[in-house]
């Protein structure tokens, strides 16, 4: 485990260097957090390359460590010598001077850090956990995504690279998977995958708070403001807080018992109006691929702001000369993210297409951007285009108006579910007076960000309805600068608008917060894999080879997901909102378990190595033992019973 926290410092320290070669202003947690992504995705994509020479191992493991390593070099040259000494300088004398002389405003930055840092920490740690009972997640929107990302760093841990789809046996893995192969590489230096993913979560997490205040701060300059910000973003919900009264009224124990132990979610409820959900337990903890992408876009973003600044404006000025490599570096990270987060990078090139025609005063230091990003991201679009599966593309396009409304009125819809961020958000955008006006630049820089609230709610961009949330939300983070401003002008204001700001920001924050709530007090914990499933996927671990294809029933939480063996079929819904086609081979699935006369064909077809039969399997399909009973047990506990067939050996006599 040490060594896994380690290599996650060494890559923050690695990315935090780099940022002096383009950006020389940066106060020093912004500078941190920005490390921690170019750190992170430099990581990542530096040793998935070199995997793919020398494996997953010591070798591809340490020249990726000498790769981070280098941007050390810039201490060997004077000029960077001296900037990165001066800025460390600064930061050590800022926290001295803190000590000296206490300051009301920098002991509330670390009281509002120590405070999300915990609350992270915490909530992070209830997203998988476990007991003598068994793998749980305290998430209930984790429950069918925690075992396919579990599956995914166990495959790249049993060296599945180039990554064929763990859950679907013969096909390229058409995912955005550097977050899990990042993870596998924590696990393959001494991290249980339990702790490597809570790291990482971590490190990315207070990452995105530090870039949302820092991106807050840049187009607002308001610092009340970016304290604001993140609360909005880790908070997010909408009217369900108005639940808590019927509950309240339900209930025989008062406010705080009920605080204690919850009985709903309050931002997202099947079969009802609710669909938006918490940033924290719909998007980051389920959605790790979401939680790189979006910092990952944050510094991105930061570096546009900064780079079509006027020039001679202090704080955002950027001549020519600055300007290019931040273009440069905005590049480098953006071509980094289709396999970071394919929807993150539609959106960033989206949107910097827009931004392009908006800034065109800046035109060559656009060039440089998407010269430098398509460069990079070619390679990684061609993989993901090129997959053997059946995907199917239209799927993923066609018109629907009102992202996931059902047939509730958009308008009633989006208020419901986001509450009064949207009024808020057109107050602050129409007021116009001689306290408050936004700036025209950032009206214009905020303007193409409206289309990924449009687009998404008259077409589905992808198979799954919901999903369409990985654009809008892109909407959202762009929309909380503004509404953050307004909320804190209205603070500071010596008149009721005080208190009216002060309420919307509370029924703004209150559903999210009770959400959070729910997790961090274990209201509802969630079974995954129970102990006889861990003991069954232990001895699979020990059968089965690496990369062993292994039947079992279609479900979320088969224990194969455990071992990182190749699943024949996963559990359709993560198939069908990839595109995937895998009717046909749900019926072979159930013909094999059948005992059907083509069964056998089916197995050798497929290069099915190994079967469970266990209590999924005989609840959800037709398991004919007699025909089982002719192949091989190499494994039993009682409820599950490993099967070899004997194929693999067929095979290799051909």
């Amino acid at each position: 485990m040490l060594a896994s926290c380690l290599l996650l410092v060494l890559a923050t320290l690695s990315g935090t260097l780099l940022t002096y070669l383009f950006e020389r202003s940066a106060p020093m947690p912004a500078r941190v957090a920005m490390g921690v992504c170019l750190g992170l995705a430099l990581l990542a994509g530096a040793a998935y390359l070199l995997a793919l020479a020398f494996g997953l191992g010591a070798t591809s493991i340490a020249l990726s460590v000498a790769i981070l390593l280098l941007p050390f070099l810039l201490l060997l040259h004077s000029r960077y010598r001296k900037v990165i000494t001066q800025s460390v300088e600064a930061g050590l004398e800022s926290a001295a001077s803190l000590l000296r002389t206490p300051d009301r405003r920098k002991i509330a930055y670390i009281v509002f850090y120590c405070a999300l840092t915990v609350l992270l920490g915490m909530m992070f740690g209830r997203a998988v956990y476990h007991t003598p009972q068994g793998i749980f997640t305290g998430v209930r929107n984790n429950l069918g995504d925690l075992p396919f990302h579990m599956q995914a760093i166990e495959s790249f841990d049993q060296r599945n690279i180039p990554p064929q789809d763990p859950t679907f046996a013969g096909v390229r893995f058409v995912y955005s998977f550097l977050v899990d192969f990042e993870a596998a590489m924590l696990v393959g230096r001494g991290a249980d995958i339990i702790t490597a993913m809570w790291l990482q979560g971590m490190f990315l997490a207070l990452a995105m708070v530090g870039l949302m205040q820092y991106f807050t701060v840049l187009l607002t300059k308001s610092r009340l403001a970016g304290f604001i910000a993140p609360l909005l973003v880790l908070f997010s919900g909408g009217l369900g807080w108005t639940w808590i009264f019927n509950d309240l009224r339900n209930s025989d124990h008062g406010l705080i018992p009920l605080l204690a132990a919850l009985p709903r979610d309050y931002t997202i409820v099947p079969e009802t109006i609710f669909r938006w959900g918490n940033s924290l337990t719909t998007l980051f903890v389920p959605q790790r691929s979401i939680l790189f992408g979006v910092p990952v876009a944050l510094v991105i973003f930061c570096q546009w702001w900064l780079a079509t600044g006027e020039s001679g404006e202090e704080g955002t000025a950027s001549s020519a000369s600055s300007a290019k490599p931040r273009m440069i570096a905005a590049g480098v990270l953006a071509g980094l993210l289709p396999l970071i987060h394919a929807h993150s990078f539609l959106v960033v090139m989206g949107m910097g297409a827009c931004l392009a025609l908006i800034f065109r005063a800046q035109w060559k230091s656009w060039v440089w951007f998407f010269a430098v990003a398509i460069i990079i991201a070619l390679p990684q679009l061609l993989w993901l285009s090129r997959a053997t599966g059946k995907v199917n593309v239209q799927n993923y396009l066609g018109w629907q108006f009102g992202w996931d409304r059902g047939s509730a009125n958009a308008l009633w819809f989006w208020l419901v579910n986001t509450g009064l961020f949207i009024p808020v958000l057109l107050l602050a955008l129409l007021w116009r007076d001689k306290e408050f006006a936004l700036p025209r630049r950032l009206l214009w820089f905020y303007a193409p960000f409206l289309l990924c609230f449009i687009v998404p709610n008259v077409m589905k961009l992808a198979p799954w309805t919901w999903d369409n949330i990985k654009v809008l939300f892109y909407w959202y983070i762009a929309s909380v600068p503004l509404v953050a401003v307004l909320l804190a002008h209205g603070l500071k204001q010596r008149s009721k608008w005080r208190w009216a700001a002060a309420g919307a920001l509370a029924a703004m924050l209150l559903a999210g917060g009770l959400d959070v709530l729910r997790v961090l007090t274990d209201t509802t914990p969630h079974l995954e894999f129970d102990i006889a499933g861990i003991d069954a996927a232990r001895a699979i671990r020990e059968k089965a080879g690496p990369r062993a294809v292994v039947l079992h029933a279609p479900t979320y939480n088969s224990p194969v997901f455990l071992t990182g063996r190749q699943s024949l079929l996963g559990y359709p819904g993560w198939l069908f909102s990839r595109g995937l086609d895998y009717t046909q081979r749900e019926k072979d699935v159930a013909q094999m378990y059948e005992g059907a006369p083509d069964a056998k064909a089916l197995l050798k077809k497929y290069h099915v190595e190994y079967v469970l039969i266990g209590p999924i399997e005989r609840a959800t399909l037709h398991v004919n033992d007699p025909f089982w009973s002719r192949y091989r047990k190499v494994a039993g506990n009682g409820s599950y019973l490993l099967l070899r067939t004997g194929v693999s050996e067929e095979r290799a006599g051909k």
